[in-house]
């Protein structure tokens, strides 16, 4: 299976990702955690570092280079999970011109949705935590935006072939899980 994982930062994709890779055993892919893995790599790295820490998304055709570098990789050969990927309509296009080159195909997209203010408080707590750059104030605030005006439109690009199915993010992450199972069993025919 190909499942795409669409949410607005703080929501839980990540964690959901988790426990689905072990379930599925396919790899979970964060192109978050992917560009983060750039930034000491090379200058292009440090640029695409701007952009995270800025709270700004990379550049479409350097994600996708990324994306469609990691899918030639052995252990995507039966599927993956796509986490922060696509972010934008362009990127969600090019993943369609691209998937079927290798005769593949999204299976199902998974919207995860939370409150606006758990959403903020979760990655606050994640900044503590993980001591992430990219969790403060200022660039919550700003990944908030991105996600509404770029990543959201790509939920009605994906609407219209019915793969869209909407969770709730904010029960407790077992039962986010258990809802995500039931969107895996295959529609009756």
């Amino acid at each position: 299976m190909r499942i795409i994982f669409i949410g607005p930062p703080g929501v839980g994709k990540g964690t959901q990702c988790k426990r689905l890779t072990e379930r599925l055993r396919i790899p979970h892919l964060s192109t978050g955690e992917m560009l983060r893995g750039t930034r000491n790599e090379s200058a292009l790295g440090r640029v695409v570092a701007s952009y995270i820490d800025g709270g700004r998304l990379a550049p479409d055709y350097l994600v996708m280079r990324i994306v469609t570098k990691r899918l030639l990789a052995a252990d995507c050969e039966d599927g993956c999970l796509f986490d922060g990927f696509p972010r934008t309509v362009n990127q969600a296009r090019m993943l369609d011109e691209y998937l079927p080159t290798k005769n593949r195909k999204i299976d199902v997209v998974l919207n995860l949705v939370a409150d606006q203010e758990e959403l903020i408080s979760r990655l606050l707590k994640r900044s503590l935590v993980e001591n992430r750059a990219d969790d403060n104030a200022e660039t919550i605030s700003a990944r908030l935006r991105v996600f509404h005006t770029q990543t959201a439109p790509v939920l009605d690009y994906y609407s219209g072939r019915d793969l869209v199915r909407t969770i709730d993010g904010m029960h407790p992450p077992e039962d986010v899980f258990a809802a995500i199972e039931k969107h895996l069993v295959p529609k009756p025919s």
